[in-house]
This record gives C-alpha cells, sequence and structure tokens, in this order.
C-alpha cells in the first residue's frame, strides 16, 4: 500500500501541482495515510491493531480541544491542515476505512465500498484545505484511489478483482471532469490510480513512464 511520497516520483510530481500552501496541507493528510498503512502492514494480531487505531481516531478528535502531541503526523495537521477549516473530528472516518480491513475477514463488496469511502475521505478533507471547487469529484476520485492503491496488494485474486470492479466507474467519473486549479494535484492522483488499474496483475507498474508523466503533464495544463 501507499508508502514514503519521497520514494514516489509521480507522487510528488502531483504534489507539485498544488500551490504551496495547499501542497503542505496535502502532504500532512498523505502522511497520516502512510502512517495508518504502515500500521496495518506491521501488526499481525487484529485485537493490537484495533487498539492502535482506536488510539489514532481519539488522537485526531482531540486535536479540537487540545494542542497534538509530540507525534511528527499529528503536529503536521494541527500546522498545516487545522487552520484552514478542517477539523480534527472529520479525518477519523479515514481510520475507520483502515479499521475494516481489519474488521472483516472477508473483503466483499459491502466491505471495500465501506473501506473505500471512509479511506478515501482523505480527498475530501484535501479538497477542503486546498480550496478545491465545488465541481472536483473528490469523493469518487479518494474511493477509486483508495481501491486501486488496495487491490494491488490484496494476496485473494478474488477479492483484488472486486476492488477493481468498483474502483473502475469512480476513476472513470473522476477522469471526465475538468479540475480546478486547486484541486488538481488530487486529480493527477486519480489519473495515475486510473492507470495502475490498466497494468496487468502481477506486473509492476511503469513508474515514471514516459506515458504516465504525459498524462499527468497534460492534466496540468487542461484540468483533464
Amino acid at each position: 500500500m501507499t508508502g514514503d511520497a519521497g520514494a514516489d516520483p509521480e507522487r510528488m510530481l502531483a504534489l507539485s501541482y498544488a500551490r504551496p500552501e495547499g501542497r503542505h496541507a496535502l502532504q500532512a493528510l498523505l502522511a497520516l495515510d502512510d502512517a495508518l498503512a504502515l500500521l496495518l502492514r506491521t501488526t499481525r494480531e487484529p485485537a493490537l491493531g484495533q487498539m492502535r487505531l482506536a488510539w489514532w481516531r481519539e488522537a485526531l478528535a482531540r486535536l479540537d480541544q487540545s494542542p497534538a502531541p509530540a507525534e511528527p503526523v499529528l503536529t503536521a495537521l494541527e500546522r498545516e491542515v487545522m487552520p484552514k477549516g478542517v477539523s480534527g473530528a472529520s479525518l477519523v472516518p479515514i481510520v475507520h476505512g483502515w479499521e475494516v480491513l481489519i474488521e472483516e475477514e472477508v473483503l466483499d463488496p459491502d466491505a471495500l465500498r465501506r473501506f473505500a469511502e471512509g479511506r478515501g475521505h482523505l480527498f475530501v478533507a484535501a479538497g477542503a484545505a486546498m480550496g478545491a471547487g465545488p465541481g472536483d469529484p473528490l469523493a469518487e476520485a479518494g474511493q477509486g484511489w483508495a481501491l486501486a492503491d488496495l487491490s494491488r496488494n490484496l494476496r485473494g485474486s478474488g477479492e483484488a478483482d472486486i476492488a477493481r470492479a468498483i474502483a473502475i466507474p469512480l476513476l472513470d467519473t473522476a477522469a471526465a471532469r475538468r479540475w480546478s486549479r486547486n484541486g488538481r494535484a488530487l486529480g493527477a492522483l486519480a489519473h495515475l490510480a486510473r492507470l495502475d488499474l490498466r497494468v496487468p496483475e502481477g506486473t509492476p507498474s511503469r513508474t515514471g513512464a514516459p506515458h504516465r508523466v504525459g498524462r499527468l503533464l497534460w492534466h496540468r495544463l487542461t484540468g483533464r
């Protein structure tokens, strides 16, 4: 699942499409997503995973009442995201989305949609912090992005197929719209996810391939 942005040149290119103040907010939110992904990758006991996710839920909600503790992800959210009108409580659904992967033994369509709605809320929060336009398809893009990433990390081919099947129409919707200038970085991430879905299962995506970079540059110029 999604990892360190510094190791992903395409993600860095997408981030460069945001205005500086919006870029910092998006980086902080993606760092939250990375931290939650790492938590799941490094937790083998479901009960322990639920306890650790509960800590994140409570810590995010507490940002609305008290200063962030000395934890880099939380301090970045407090500094870069909350001053733009995004509450800590509004970020809790992102944790709920990741929690589905621990709670459910089988990821059926309902579970995958709940995962996508929760994790994909990151795009909604980022859009609010970045001043994205009212016509930007934030929910569809976020949910499709979340599922496309998950599908490449699921062991069961059946679950991966379902995740891709749900993600494709969501990302097609996101790609069909013209994104606002302030939302364009999120649109670029959605385009990358859509390109990833076209890569055959089991084949690494060709990060930085000319056609991928060209697609991002066209999006930067036109919003499409």
